[in-house]
């Protein structure tokens, strides 16, 4: 169940983190779709496409029913892989944090050394997942045998 609930986050927080943009642009145009007028970047078009972006990552879940890699928890490296997609998940709610957050930070030096961080805990982020995702996906994979005949 939390491998589960740790992939959904996974899921999640990458366009969130790859993309924040872009959900925050579409969470913007519905709502002055409906009428609320609304600034670039502001945080209620930041949470309407997160809102969106949940609601479409769960319909996906729901008529699929698992989210990609699958792995086994029996595999080789799968409680690895595990590990390093929970991480990347902690440093990708970091970054979202913050990006909620920052208009709260007065001080403009900090704000440029903390831009630094999150911008180097999205590429750690990504690493990260890629890795963890690769651990996930070769422990479903069957082991091989090691009785292999490779002269003729």
């Amino acid at each position: 169940m939390l491998s589960r609930i740790n992939l959904f986050a996974a899921w999640f927080l990458i366009p969130q983190t790859l993309g924040m943009g872009w959900v925050a642009f579409v969470g913007r145009m519905l709502l002055e779709v409906l009428g609320v007028n609304t600034h670039e970047g502001d945080i209620p078009g930041r949470l309407v496409g997160a809102v969106i972006l949940f609601g479409a990552l769960y319909l996906f879940l729901y008529f699929r029913g698992s989210l990609p890699p699958e792995g086994k928890p029996d595999g080789k490296g799968y409680g690895f892989g595990q590990k390093l997609v929970l991480t990347a998940n902690i440093l990708a709610s970091l970054f979202c944090l913050y990006q909620f957050t920052q208009f709260m930070i007065e001080n403009h030096d900090i704000k440029l050394i903390l831009n630094g961080f999150t911008d180097a805990f999205g590429y750690w982020v990504m690493a990260l997942w890629v890795i963890g995702f690769s651990f996930l996906y070769q422990s479903s994979l069957p082991n091989s045998s090691s009785n292999l005949n490779l002269t003729k």
